[in-house]
């Protein structure tokens, strides 16, 4: 396998980058006891998760952007309950992409990324390095989740905010609330994590399964096949011509199964950023261009929800459309200045935002300071985003990034 591309930086405290010591060579694996070894054959990759284990502090200024403008899509949908009766109801007045569909491709992309320019490292594979790699996205996800996982509960249960406190059980503690059925009235965000979580367990033991018979490229490939495959029969499977609006949100839009294919793109788009440059970087303009196209059309088209188009299509679709702006976004210069500086900064705290905005300081202000007047909207308004931005960097500063430094002590 020839990907032997320089390696792009990494953007948040994700893994170290190499480059190949041998762009000329490949191999395939098998197994022998419980590492994967390397055949010669006329290429050279490997496999090895634990070279992943020197942190750069180089950032990829577009992936930064592209993180920063999901998160603000995500924020500011939330926000409109402050504009409601207002002239800016509505704000920004067209309809924009769903910001979670941007995390779930941009999270397949950089976590392909890592694989794939680990296929060019080392040729062993084992047991520890598959643990490895569960351990450093643990650090980086898992004590921000149950953090605010248990604060939500105290605040349900105590009546700080509104929710149902007898939905809180174990599944959120393993990410099963919403695997196969949906979950109602408790810590609603929590629902994309579970998708992302999922994939990181599912994905690297799928890509051992075909390790073991297939050369590392052709695995990887295989293993997004299935990622982008299963999900999409699953969908057809579920099919139901007279579902209601509720159940397509809750019981489709927000389920671990069917939603696993929208991070597969972002993989394939990995695959071609690492063993394609020439045509990643020559296309980035006609894909850009193509990929916003599709989204305004998709964005635009009002299909009812009973149709297989909406249930099956709708949502490989639109991620699809954002795995084609990714070749621009890796492209992008940084911005010197303060603009720069911020959504660098917005990229930074984009989870500890994603796990505040909604469950925490909207409950809250929603509970106890609901609005009185337009006046009174748009300070709230104001002073919403203020919170966000404000606790989220707190969080941030002072538990989430300590917890993901002690990740190389382990």
């Amino acid at each position: 396998m020839q990907c032997c591309q320089p390696p792009i930086p990494c953007l948040v405290h994700l893994y170290g980058c190499s480059h190949v010591s041998n762009p000329h060579l490949t191999t395939s694996m098998s197994r022998t006891g419980e590492v994967w070894q390397a055949k010669k054959q006329p290429y050279h990759c490997h496999f090895n998760l634990t070279t992943m284990l020197n942190v750069t502090n180089s950032r990829n200024f577009g992936l930064d952007l592209f993180r920063a403008l999901a998160i603000l899509q995500v924020v500011l949908g939330h926000s409109q309950f402050w504009l409601i009766g207002t002239p800016l109801q509505g704000f920004p007045f067209f309809r924009t992409t769903d910001g979670v569909d941007m995390f779930f491709v941009l999270s397949g992309f950089l976590i392909g990324g890592i694989l794939l320019k680990d296929l060019e490292i080392t040729p062993v594979f084992s047991t520890q390095s598959l643990f490895t790699f569960w351990k450093r996205r643990w650090f980086r996800t898992l004590p921000n989740y149950y953090l605010i996982l248990i604060i939500n509960y105290l605040m349900v249960k105590s009546g700080i905010i509104y929710g149902d406190p007898t939905q809180f059980n174990w599944t959120f503690f393993l990410f099963l609330q919403n695997f196969s059925t949906p979950f109602h009235g408790f810590f609603w965000e929590s629902w994309s994590l579970a998708v992302e979580e999922w994939f990181y367990l599912f994905f690297p033991l799928v890509m051992v399964i075909f390790l073991r018979q297939l050369s590392p490229k052709t695995a990887y490939l295989v293993a997004v096949s299935v990622l982008i495959l299963f999900p999409l029969a699953y969908r057809l499977s579920i099919y139901s011509p007279t579902m209601s609006d509720q159940d397509f949100d809750f019981a489709l839009r927000k389920i671990v199964l069917t939603r696993l294919d929208s991070i597969g793109y972002g993989l394939l788009a990995a695959y071609f950023y690492r063993c394609h440059r020439p045509l990643w970087e020559n296309w980035k303009w006609p894909c850009f261009l193509l990929g916003a196209v599709g989204m305004a059309v998709l964005l635009n088209r009002h299909p009812s929800l009973n149709s297989y188009y909406a249930q099956v299509f709708f949502f490989m679709l639109i991620s699809i459309a954002i795995m084609l702006w990714l070749p621009l976004a890796t492209s992008l210069k940084a911005v010197p200045g303060l603009f720069g500086k911020a959504i660098t900064h917005i990229s930074k705290i984009s989870y500890s935002m994603y796990l505040l905005n909604l469950g925490v300081i909207m409950a809250i202000m929603q509970r106890h300071f609901p609005p009185t007047d337009q006046l009174d909207r748009y300070g709230k308004f104001a002073l919403y985003w203020g919170l966000v931005i404000g606790l989220s960097t707190l969080l941030y500063r002072y538990f989430e990034r300590p917890m993901m430094n002690l990740r190389d002590r382990f």
